[in-house]
């Protein structure tokens, strides 16, 4: 069993126990998309912590896109729910990178790929995501990659 998925489950108990309503619900629905995750495909498998990390940052980007839905609504309540599994789940990921870091990363697959232009994006994105991975939302690298091709 990956350490992170042992975590999420040891900490799912801690918060059960200290009746921590946010955190055990946030925790049992991360859970629950790891173990969606295992199961899907033509046979189940152990994650790796890698996978799980992947996991929790699409249901991370459920949470923030979900609040934003609510608040435009005009559901406060609901966005504001959103927004603290989404800080539970922030817990569990690397910490994101700064826009000065995601700016060197690009520039430095820029120049070892010698892309120029535009229509040279799927190149580099090739080598950045691998260095990114699950430390910056991929629309955010996109946008800089564009953006750096452009100049």
């Amino acid at each position: 069993m990956s350490a992170l998925k042992e975590k999420l489950e040891t900490d799912l108990s801690a918060a059960m126990k200290a009746r921590d309503d946010v955190r055990t619900r946030t925790l049992r629905m991360a859970l629950t998309a790891v173990k969606n995750e295992e199961v899907a495909g033509k046979r189940s498998r152990e994650l790796s912590d890698d996978d799980v990390v992947k996991v929790l940052t699409r249901e991370a980007k459920k949470r923030r896109e979900a609040a934003t839905a609510f608040g435009d609504a005009g559901r406060a309540e609901q966005a504001q729910a959103e927004r603290d599994e989404g800080a539970v789940l922030e817990e569990y990921l690397p910490a994101q990178l700064s826009d000065t870091e995601l700016k060197a990363l690009v520039a430095d697959a820029i120049a070892e790929t010698g892309a120029a232009g535009p229509r040279a994006m799927g190149q580099v994105m090739k080598v950045v995501n691998p260095k990114v991975a699950g430390r910056a939302e991929g629309g955010r690298v996109a946008a800089e990659v564009k953006r750096q091709l452009a100049e």
